[in-house]
């Protein structure tokens, strides 16, 4: 969510071929299924046909989405509001196969002692990437999330994380829970059944109470909302 700008080159050039015609919202949406497929994911066919919020606030958010030091009872119970269940919830969190986590978000689990639950093949490489229990803000420290395929959307996840490998609380909590433990293992073994929760499961997200028809508008800029004369 940090390559916000993009939006804005993509909206551009969506405005000059059709202005006022494509929300924001559905190049968000368009930009993850083309993220998804430009590493090496399934292309999900998603819809189109929303619109852009009047208004929009970071703590609305945070009701809705789990934070990734939240017990699994509450992660699945947020998803499951949506009409997403435990495997797609496990396909979902399949995200963290790519990219990075900021050491802010894990050093609670290095400092003071190291959450024993980690693998200490591991724990070596983490200390190294983050060796302050209070990471410089302006210093970007951050870990791979997969070191294996760092920048491949597959499976390697479910595998590093049975081997406690997983970075975040959720990610550990994901392969020993009994309620999700049980789709991790499957995801391990089967890409195939991985990316079609996954595809299930963010159609489902991207189709989450929508404004359509005359509610809301389409945005000039996506970062401000339409001024109101």
């Amino acid at each position: 969510m940090r390559n916000f700008r993009y939006l804005d080159t993509i909206k551009e050039a969506v405005e000059r071929e059709c202005p006022g015609v494509v929300s924001c919202s559905d190049i968000l949406v368009l930009s993850a299924r083309d993220g998804v497929v430009a590493l090496g994911g399934p292309h999900i066919p998603l819809k189109t046909g929303r619109r852009d919020g009047r208004k929009s606030r970071a703590d609305v958010i945070e009701e809705y989405l789990p934070d990734h030091n939240e017990s699994m009872s509450v992660v699945l119970e947020r998803f499951a509001k949506m009409g997403i269940d435990a495997p797609g919830v496990v396909a979902l969190l399949g995200s963290h196969s790519v990219g990075r986590t900021h050491c802010v978000k894990l050093v609670h689990r290095l400092y003071p002692e190291v959450d024993p639950a980690l693998n200490p093949d591991h724990v070596e490489h983490m200390l190294y990437k983050c060796p302050d229990p209070i990471p410089d803000p302006k210093a970007v420290q951050y870990v791979r999330n997969d070191r294996g395929t760092p920048m491949i959307f597959d499976n390697n996840y479910y595998r590093n994380i049975l081997d406690n490998k997983g970075l975040l609380l959720v990610d550990h909590q994901l392969a020993t829970d009994k309620r999700t433990k049980p789709y991790v293992k499957k995801m391990a073994k089967s890409q195939h059944y991985f990316f079609k929760e996954f595809a299930r499961a963010l159609t489902i997200l991207s189709e989450n109470n929508p404004l359509t028809g005359d509610k809301g508008e389409i945005r000039r800029q996506c970062n401000v909302a339409n001024k109101h004369h």
